[in-house]
């Protein structure tokens, strides 16, 4: 499509006419050559002297040079361009921040994969959280453990297949036997702070209770609201164990609810996957679209075909005899 950028140019097109009607005619007085043998030169060119102005007349190619060069010229200052049809890009709206659990008991063989085959904890987590990545296409994901302390495995990033990569790689214990839930709160926190989306959400897997974070749970929580994180717990295991190992869900449903997420406990692999399909459905994905209308420019354009013009005219008028005699004005 072609457009202007400039088109108030145009009003610039009757300036000449302005100028002709306002400024007067270049006029220049000099003296007479006297020639002792003037006599024979009237003789000679067959003209009778007489008094007045020689004026040089345009010719009609002139004038018609002079409109079109104009216009031309007109035409360039209004920066006329070709606007292309419209490059959408996709962009994720969404920061997803995916924290496990990796304390001791994610060993635990008490889940099922799909073929009925005891699996541990954590090998039920890969799976489904596998799957629940693979369909976060518009999402930019990072990965975090923790354990005795909180990790940073992936920052922020589109590139799913590395999550994945990272996500089969985790084993329990490899960030301590512990669990430190307020830590890996803390964590998130620090995380989203350099985090330029508006929807920042976490989800937050444990198979245990806080077992000495140096920042509370209950206080991480309340920072992290204040931030505007949103945070899902998900509980995993046996509900009835106690100890270090028992689940705290009254806890993981403050975190919930002090940071507007939701808390959930999924007692095998079935349910696990039935919380992150719920999930999908909580926070479906989000894309802002960039759209962008690629622009050259033609300036230069009419400024060549001015050129093309000129060349062409001067060689035709350089075939023609008599271009450009004076007249005299009577």
């Amino acid at each position: 499509m072609l457009a202007l950028d400039w088109p108030l140019a145009f009003v610039l097109l009757p300036l000449p006419l302005l100028v002709l009607w306002l400024v007067p005619e270049y006029r220049d007085e000099s003296e007479a050559v006297r020639a002792p043998f003037f006599r024979r030169l009237v003789e000679l060119t067959g003209r009778l002297p007489s008094e007045g102005a020689v004026v040089i007349r345009k010719r009609n190619w002139q004038k018609l040079y002079h409109v079109v060069g104009w216009v031309v010229v007109v035409s360039a200052l209004a920066r006329p361009v070709w606007v292309a049809d419209p490059i959408e890009k996709q962009l994720p709206a969404r920061d997803l921040l995916l924290i496990v659990d990796l304390s001791g008991s994610m060993e635990e063989r008490d889940f099922t994969d799909a073929l009925g085959e005891r699996i541990s904890r954590l090998d039920a987590v890969k799976q489904v959280v596998s799957d629940f990545v693979e369909r976060r296409e518009s999402d930019r994901i990072a990965l975090a453990v923790f354990g005795q302390a909180a990790f940073l495995q992936a920052p922020f990033t589109e590139d799913r297949q590395v999550i994945e990569a990272l996500l089969d790689e985790l084993v329990p214990r490899m960030a301590g036997a512990q669990t430190m839930i307020g830590d890996a709160i803390g964590l998130a926190v620090r995380l989203f702070e350099g985090s330029d989306k508006e929807n920042k959400v976490a989800i937050l897997l444990t198979d245990g209770n806080d077992t000495g974070s140096k920042m509370p749970v209950a206080r991480a929580a309340r920072i992290a609201g204040e931030d505007g994180i949103k945070i899902h717990t998900i509980a995993i295991g046996d509900p009835q164990t106690v100890g270090e190992k028992a689940i705290d869900e009254e806890a993981l449903e403050g975190v919930a609810r002090t940071t507007g997420g939701r808390s959930f406990l999924a007692l095998d692999r079935a349910e696990l996957a039935s919380v992150y399909d719920e999930l999908d459905r909580l926070e479906p994905e989000k894309i802002d679209t960039l759209s962008y209308r690629p622009r050259e420019p033609l300036y230069w354009m009419p400024l060549a075909f001015l050129l093309g013009f000129a060349v062409l005219l001067f060689n035709v008028m350089l075939r023609l005899p008599g271009i450009g005699a004076p007249r005299r004005a009577r």
